[in-house]
């Protein structure tokens, strides 16, 4: 981990540098991070861009909590540490970082777009276009003339009809419960614990209603926070049109992995998912669409969902409280994403098997194909094909399903050191 330190070559020409450089076999950099644990502070050779980080277009943003860390490096993008210090390439969706609080210990973190920076140009050049007829423009300004801003200027509580057309599946059916949970755990702004929308200014509503409407990816982070066991990865803050969250590894590296890593991985999938559809606050997520960068892995073996963008959330308790055709509604905010009008699908037809039937047909097959003694990969691959056929109407379908593969699984997992999540505690709970 020496590189995590950001030194100049010219520190090389130091003696005892020079030593180290010979002893260690490497580059100064590494060198210099071996001499010292604390290396003095360099002050890099660039001034940080406001439009890299998109703080040049807020209040069309997502906030501004983090961006302290980015002005005093105590963020730092990998290329930070070659000796140019250059920032990484803006047409990046998303990129790979160091976090600390003390300037000693770092930890790794996903730095990411909301989408990709083409999609942000793309809905910038809308914004103004279909509503001021120009080019560019003041995206605040243009905004805050909509007909929907003004509603929510007014508005006290946030309400459905505030959100009805936009595109996150989050928003699709919502219950005035899961949108008070929005504002009352909204991160951006100091926490009231209210779901009145008064300690809101004009700017953070701004906010808000710009990130419901292009992905609502860090807004379920905040709300279902993985303090309180939700299984996502933890959410750090924002800047401009960044976000900062705990890193994972995308499960697509674990593809090719051994036998007993992807049995355990495959393993805590389904315990995700079961999670998803019964938990104690009586939501129901699922997924409109799922792929190889949708779930990650912490370094421990953790497995959570790392893009939640595509999750959407019903309320068993009060359900949709959208009436007839409001879904339909379209204005600018509906179309900030490069599909305007997504396909997506009512909420009275989602079943709880929904999201295991997708599991099955794009990311177990490809986690667990070819990796056991035969007679147990054909009871896998047998249970794979059934369910990506469906498990029918019944709603105890996916559960039976589930606890089937799990059953074939459980066996084929071991109790090491590998599994730093579950490890030593697999020794003496059969829970594990």
């Amino acid at each position: 981990m020496g590189l995590w330190i950001c030194c100049l070559c010219s520190r090389a020409a130091d003696p005892l540098m020079l030593l180290l450089v010979l002893a260690l076999g490497c580059n100064p950099s590494t060198a210099a991070a071996a001499a010292s644990p604390s290396v003095p502070h360099v002050k890099a050779s660039y001034s940080f861009g406001r439009t890299f980080l998109g703080l040049d277009k807020c209040n069309a943003c997502i906030g501004t909590s983090i961006c302290k860390k980015f002005f005093k490096e105590e963020i730092r993008f990998d290329t930070w540490l070659s000796s140019h210090l250059k920032l990484p390439p803006s047409s990046l969706l998303s990129y790979s970082g160091n976090y600390t609080d003390d300037a000693k210990s770092w930890r790794l973190v996903d730095i990411t777009r909301l989408t990709s920076k083409y999609q942000h140009d793309r809905a910038d050049k809308r914004i103004c276009t279909s509503l001021l007829g120009t080019r560019s423009c003041s995206l605040e300004r243009a905004l805050r003339r909509t007909q929907r801003f003004q509603k929510w200027l007014r508005a006290k509580r946030l309400t459905p009809d505030l959100v009805q057309g936009l595109s996150s599946p989050l928003l699709r059916c919502p219950s005035q419960r899961l949108l008070d949970r929005i504002v009352r755990r909204y991160a951006e702004v100091p926490d009231a614990g209210s779901i009145y929308m008064d300690h809101l200014t004009d700017r953070d509503k701004l906010r808000l209603l710009y990130t419901l409407a292009v992905n609502s990816h860090p807004i379920l982070l905040q709300i279902f926070p993985d303090v309180e066991g939700w299984p996502f990865p933890r959410y750090l803050g924002s800047c401009g049109r960044l976000l900062v969250s705990a890193s994972t590894r995308p499960l697509r590296d674990f593809f090719g992995a051994a036998p007993e890593v992807a049995a355990d991985l495959a393993l805590q999938l389904l315990a995700v998912l079961r999670s998803m559809a019964s938990n104690d606050l009586n939501y129901f997520f699922y997924f409109t669409h799922v792929d190889a960068g949708t779930f990650g892995v912490f370094s421990n073996g953790h497995l959570f969902i790392r893009d939640a963008s595509t999750l959407g959330v019903i309320d068993k308790e009060e359900g949709s409280q959208l009436i007839d055709g409001q879904q339909e509604y379209r204005d600018v905010f509906s179309c900030l994403t490069a599909d305007c009008q997504p396909a997506l699908v009512s909420c009275d037809s989602i079943r709880d098997q929904h999201s295991l039937v997708m599991v099955c047909q794009d990311l177990l097959p490809k986690l667990l194909s070819g990796k056991f003694q035969p007679h147990v990969q054909e009871s896998i691959d047998a249970f794979l094909q059934r369910c990506a056929r469906g498990l029918g109407d019944d709603d105890g379908g996916a559960r039976e399903a589930m606890a089937e593969l799990a059953g074939i699984l459980k066996p084929l997992r071991s109790c090491d050191s590998r599994f730093a999540y579950r490890y030593p505690d697999c020794r003496y709970s059969d829970k594990y």
